[in-house]
C-alpha cells in the first residue's frame, strides 16, 4: 500500500505491518512509529530539526476554557502566554545573517541539542548537517530524534531505485520487503501554479514562471492585472513567523481592493520597473544571508507592505478617474443616524500618520521600555 501524505484519509492508520518513508517525513514518522512493526527510512541528505520538546501542542482542559471566559486576569496571562512564543521566533531573523553571532551560538545550541537525542554517533553524521543554520529552514520535529534511536527503526543513507511490487530497490541493487511506503517527498514546492491563469496578452503563469518566479512583495505577479495572492515568491515564509505575513498581506490586499471598489477602477497591475528593482534590492540584500527568500524579517514585512505604494501600480479606470466623486455629496449626509460633525473631538485620537510614530504606538515601545520588558 502507498500513501501520499498529501491525499491520505484522516486519521491515517497504518497496520501493524513494516512500513517504509521516502525522505525524512518528520511529522509522520513519529506518528506512525506506535503503529507499525518494523519502520525504514530513507535518508537523502541532513535536516536541521529543532528537538521542540518544549513547544509541544498543549491540549487545554475544560476548567482551563471555563477560567479564560471568566476570569479577565487569567485572560491577560494568557495573553502574555501566546505573545512570549511569538517574540522568541521574531527575535530568530539574526540568526540567518550569515556569520552573526547569534547564527553562530545557534549552530552550536543546535547542534549540542540535538547529539543529546540520540547518544549515537553514527547516526550523528547523518542528521546534523555541515552547512549555517538555517538553511534551507529549522523543522521542529517533536520525538523524531528519539524515534529514529528506536529498535523497531531501520536507517538508510541514500536513494531508492525503484518501487516494486513486494517493496522498494535500494541504489546498491538490494530489495526491502514492505507492506506500506509512504511518501513524504517529491512535492512541487515551486510557485507554479496548478491551474490555468491567463494574464494580459494572453500569458500563461504557468509558462512566466516556469523557469523563474518573479512577484511584487510576494503579492502580485507582473502582467496579471487584478491578480492578488498570499505568499507569493519571496514571502517570509521560513525565516520569521508566517501566520502575521499572511495577515497582514491580507489588509493590504483589502485596501486595493476597496479603492477598485468605490473609485471605479477597471484594473491594476504592478509596473515592470517595480518588481525589476524589488528583485534587484532582494539579491543584493540575500550576499549577507543563508536564505533566498523576502529581505528581512517578518515584523519588518508587515511595516513595509502596511500602506500600499500606488506609485507602484499601472491603474487604469473604467471612465473619468473623479467619476468616483458622483453628485457631491458625501454618503455621510445620507445616513440620517450618523454624526453630521464627527470630526470635533474634545482630543484628536485619529489614526497617526507618521509609520514611526503608528509603529511606537502599535508595539506599545516606550511603555515596554519603562516596565523593562522590551525584548532585544
Amino acid at each position: 500500500m502507498a500513501i501520499f501524505l498529501t491525499a491520505t484519509p484522516q486519521p491515517m492508520v497504518v497496520t501493524p505491518n513494516p512500513a517504509l518513508i521516502l525522505s525524512s517525513g518528520i511529522q509522520v514518522f513519529p506518528a506512525i512509529s506506535s503503529q507499525a512493526i518494523n519502520i525504514t527510512t530513507f535518508l537523502r541528505s541532513p535536516t536541521w530539526v529543532f528537538p521542540a520538546q518544549s513547544i509541544e501542542q498543549h491540549v487545554y482542559s475544560e476548567e482551563e476554557r471555563r477560567i479564560f471566559e471568566n476570569d479577565p486576569n487569567a485572560l491577560l496571562e494568557f495573553l502574555e502566554y501566546r505573545k512570549e512564543p511569538e517574540s522568541s521566533l521574531n527575535s530568530f531573523f539574526t540568526m540567518f545573517v550569515a556569520n552573526s553571532d547569534v547564527q553562530k551560538a545557534m549552530f552550536n545550541a543546535t547542534i549540542v541539542m540535538t547529539k543529546e537525542k540520540p547518544h549515537n554517533e553514527d547516526l550523528e553524521k547523518l542528521v546534523i548537517p555541515s552547512w549555517p543554520i538555517g538553511c534551507p529552514g529549522i523543522i521542529p520535529g517533536i520525538s523524531y530524534l528519539e524515534t529514529l534511536v528506536s529498535d523497531k527503526v531501520d536507517i538508510f543513507y541514500g536513494t531508492m531505485k525503484e518501487i516494486i511490487e513486494k517493496g522498494c530497490v535500494f541504489e546498491d541493487g538490494k530489495e526491502h520487503p514492505v507492506d506500506v511506503l509512504i511518501c513524504a517527498t517529491g512535492f512541487d514546492t515551486s510557485y507554479v501554479p496548478r491551474f490555468l491563469i491567463i494574464g494580459s496578452g494572453e500569458i500563461d503563469l504557468r509558462d512566466d514562471w516556469a523557469e523563474e518566479s518573479k512577484s511584487y512583495l510576494g503579492l502580485a505577479a507582473h502582467g496579471f492585472p487584478n491578480y492578488l495572492m498570499f505568499v507569493g515568491p519571496k514571502s517570509p515564509i521560513r525565516n520569521t513567523p508566517v501566520l502575521v505575513s499572511i495577515e497582514a498581506q491580507a489588509d493590504h490586499m483589502f485596501k486595493m481592493i476597496n479603492r477598485w471598489q468605490t473609485e471605479n477602477i477597471y484594473s491594476f497591475s504592478h509596473k515592470f520597473d517595480a518588481v525589476e528593482d524589488f528583485v534587484e534590492h532582494k539579491d543584493v540584500f540575500m550576499k549577507g544571508t543563508v536564505t533566498a527568500l523576502w529581505p528581512g524579517s517578518s515584523m519588518h514585512y508587515q511595516e513595509a507592505i502596511a500602506d500600499p505604494r500606488y506609485e507602484d501600480w499601472e491603474i487604469k479606470y473604467a471612465e473619468n478617474r473623479f467619476a468616483f466623486l458622483g453628485n457631491g455629496y458625501s454618503r455621510t449626509e445620507r445616513d440620517t443616524t450618523a454624526d453630521w460633525a464627527y470630526y470635533i473631538r474634545n482630543e484628536d485620537d485619529s489614526c497617526h500618520l507618521s509609520r514611526g510614530k503608528r509603529r511606537k504606538v502599535y508595539s506599545m515601545s516606550e511603555l515596554c521600555t519603562a516596565l523593562g520588558t522590551l525584548r532585544r
